[in-house]
């Protein structure tokens, strides 16, 4: 047990860590984009387009956040096969606090007292979960759920992917919510997948788990990608780690045979609503305020290279100054968690 925590607060870290750095990427990518006036960068709904995602991804902040990314997905791997899903996954969706501590520093984000106080609901209620976790389960189930697994992969992140290039900027929230259905997917997955322990590699490349660990993971973090693009970075992790959370967990106890200590089981449903619910609770306090998304209002005094065009140049802060200094403009301003949640227009 306590290694498997240990393993999922790694995890976390790993996690929490890229998830800023992929959105500065994101938004570094999206900035440059907007200050060559390109047409390509938006689908005609208004949300990025995959060339666009594509640019996002090749950067080096987005890069090195990927590769943790995948240390994290190898430590999370380890964890969901050593503790009860609903207390790997719920650990690892922590990362929501590393996230949100981390853009202070490296987003500029100021946090509100309603987002500090989210987190600390999310973080006690870890506290409860892991007080009340008891013995995983065997993970053995029929072939035939795997393929059921897989099947749920594909239409979801396929599903997924038109839903939310159909509603354009408007689907951040959606788009980290289904991302986090596809990492939930990828936990499942590792929990049932066949020749994993002791190793057997027939069997593992047999097993249509491997291949549904394959769509969701990857599904999962083009769609993460998205909503980093276009939304606020702490709204969308928040709306991440729901999807994680909720169904992985939910499917660990009714078809995996997790379980809490006996007695404890009224304090693990209690931690897991809470935990929700807290995320929620940072997903809603974390989305861009009209104003933000609606333009960039300078301020007076603002200082700007002739001919920045600020609308297509950053994003704009909850008080009307536009930061873009990658994209030209030579404004400075102190973002609230609001500002530099709304995505670049461009």
């Amino acid at each position: 047990m306590i290694i498997g925590l240990l393993t999922a607060v790694a995890a976390s870290a790993c996690y929490g860590t890229g998830s800023v750095l992929q959105a500065v990427g994101s938004r570094k990518s999206a900035r440059q984009e907007a200050a060559k006036a390109s047409t390509t960068g938006v689908t005609q709904h208004g949300g990025p387009s995959l060339s666009s995602t594509a640019k996002a991804a090749v950067t080096w902040e987005f890069m090195v956040g990927t590769v943790l990314d995948f240390i994290g997905f190898g430590l999370g791997a380890l964890a969901a096969r050593l503790l009860p899903l609903f207390l790997s996954q719920t650990v690892i969706s922590a990362n929501l606090v590393i996230t949100a501590v981390l853009s202070i520093k490296l987003l500029g984000i100021r946090l509100s007292r309603a987002e500090w106080g989210s987190i600390s609901v999310v973080c006690a209620a870890l506290v409860l979960l892991a007080t009340a976790a008891g013995p995983e389960g065997s993970g053995h189930t029929p072939i035939a759920t795997h393929w059921w697994l897989l099947a749920a992969a594909v239409v979801l992140i396929g599903g997924g992917t038109l839903i939310v290039r159909l509603m354009g900027s408007r689907a951040a929230i959606l788009a980290g919510l289904l991302s986090g259905l596809g990492f939930g997917a990828l936990g499942v997955g590792v929990r049932v997948l066949n020749g994993a322990a002791p190793f057997h590699l027939p069997t593992l490349l047999a097993d249509p788990a491997l291949y549904a660990i394959l769509v969701a993971g990857l599904g999962g973090m083009y769609l993460h990608t998205v909503a980093l693009q276009i939304g606020s970075v702490n709204g969308a992790t928040a709306a991440l780690v729901v999807g994680e959370t909720v169904v992985p967990g939910i499917l660990g106890v009714v078809w995996l045979g997790d379980a809490s200590r006996p007695g404890f089981a009224w304090v693990a449903v209690l931690g897991f609503v809470v935990a929700v619910a807290g995320a929620v609770a940072v997903a809603w306090f974390g989305e861009p305020e009209p104003s933000a998304e609606a333009g960039t209002d300078t301020q007076p005094g603002t200082d700007t290279q002739p001919g920045t065009d600020t609308e297509h140049a950053g994003a704009s802060t909850a008080g009307g100054t536009a930061v873009g200094t990658e994209a030209g403009t030579g404004a400075e301003a102190g973002p609230s968690a609001h500002s530099l949640a709304a995505s670049p227009k461009r």
